[in-house]
């Protein structure tokens, strides 16, 4: 059966009335750049209110780190009073955490490209730079309703739709896929070799099998969430996720009802032009 939404072009993709609300950018420097300034501009809203900032973080996209790190140093923006809670990280074949020196660590990657560049006299605390534990993984949603709840999730989608690693699983309704919390899991084989071909020279054989995610659950009740899109199979992702049905069989697409979403896309994931 062929999907009509798959053909739409950036016009048909814009006004044919899409699920979420679609914001199409010029490029990844532009999707990335405004990502970093909605960090900022909400960290600088919630301190000058004496308020803390609650957010849920991805390692993919990354490309807005860097433009987040120069505007904290520039303008030295306090980070004392916010909280930064990853969205996942690979584990080992016995469910632990990859060691922060694996190339795939998403530990790894926040302390040697976010933290560690930080200036120190401005860097949150590190009780509140936050991994889900597999050894204790209730701590992110108890924590979460201590804090009084995310502000913002940031993130990208999946090949499978999936947000954070909350893989497709179309033996769950849509009621029980958004239910779940934090937890192990496998990764799908999908997955894997779309991560090993964007983060790891396709290196199959040695990605790891297994992961701790936050769920859907985290994600659907936080106030606003905010995703990025800008691979060339995002084309196809974003045109399911804005006209295709909501199923537990793509994740993202049982987001779509949140009052507050939307995801940002480059021109050329917004057009169709340019397939060989």
């Amino acid at each position: 059966m062929k999907h009509i939404y798959y053909d739409y072009g950036k016009e048909e993709l814009l006004k044919n009335g899409p699920k979420l609300s679609v914001i199409v950018m010029e490029d990844n420097a532009a999707v990335f750049q405004s990502m970093a300034q909605e960090m900022t501009e909400e960290i600088r809203k919630n301190n000058l209110q004496g308020k803390r900032t609650v957010f849920i973080c991805p390692v993919g996209p990354v490309g807005q780190y860097p433009y987040f790190v120069n505007t904290i140093n520039q303008e030295e923006i306090s980070l004392k009073n916010v909280w930064f809670i990853n969205m996942d990280e690979y584990l080992d074949d016995e469910k632990n955490w990859v060691s922060t020196e694996h190339p795939l660590s998403f530990r790894g990657f926040m302390q040697k490209n976010v933290y560690g560049k930080i200036k120190k006299e401005l860097l949150m605390p590190e009780e509140q730079r936050v991994f889900p534990n597999p050894k204790n993984l209730e701590y992110i949603p108890q924590l979460i309703e201590e804090l009084g709840g995310v502000d913002i999730c940031f993130g990208g989608v999946g090949i499978n739709g999936h947000v954070a690693f909350n893989e497709a699983d179309p033996d769950l309704t849509k009621e029980e896929f958004l239910n779940q919390k934090t937890r192990i899991l496998e990764i799908t084989k999908e997955t894997r070799a779309a991560n090993a071909i964007g983060d790891f020279n396709g290196a199959l054989e040695d990605m790891p099998r297994c992961c701790v995610t936050i769920g859907m659950y985290e994600i659907s009740h936080s106030k606003r969430i905010r995703l990025a899109c800008f691979r060339n199979w995002h084309r196809a992702v974003v045109r399911r996720a804005a006209y295709g049905k909501a199923t537990s069989d793509f994740p993202i697409s049982l987001l779509t009802g949140h009052p507050d979403i939307n995801i940002k896309i480059t021109e050329f994931v917004a057009g169709l032009e340019g397939q060989e």
